[in-house]
């Protein structure tokens, strides 16, 4: 397995694609971004990210069938490994534990 580090965008792609489950493919995860983060992203970032993700073994893909609304293309879907959500878990836990962290008084903002 390629280096395990997990950046933001790597995360946030991660998460996606375990959202939108059997419906994962490169524009799909895109939009889902956009819409739920109002982050916008071109579709070679989100496939280089895919594929990224792929070969630290963290979501495995397949290809679905063609269309014609594709000009005969076929999709590339993508699905979450065991890895892969051992990877959200462990950076979901490392996140909330500092956020546990951080001292009560630190949150008393004066405006």
């Amino acid at each position: 397995m390629k280096g395990s580090y997990l950046g933001e965008l790597e995360e946030l792609i991660l998460l996606t694609v375990g959202a939108l489950f059997d419906e994962a493919y490169g524009v799909a995860v895109m939009d889902e971004i956009e819409k739920q983060t109002g982050r916008s992203m071109n579709v070679s970032a989100a496939h280089a990210v895919l594929r990224r993700l792929e070969e630290k073994s963290y979501v495995t893909s397949r290809m679905g069938g063609a269309t014609n609304e594709r000009g005969g293309r076929r999709k590339r879907y993508f699905t979450l490994t065991a890895v892969g959500k051992k990877a959200l878990d462990e950076s979901f836990a490392f996140r909330s534990e500092l956020y546990k962290r951080i001292p009560k008084i630190a949150f008393n903002f004066s405006l």
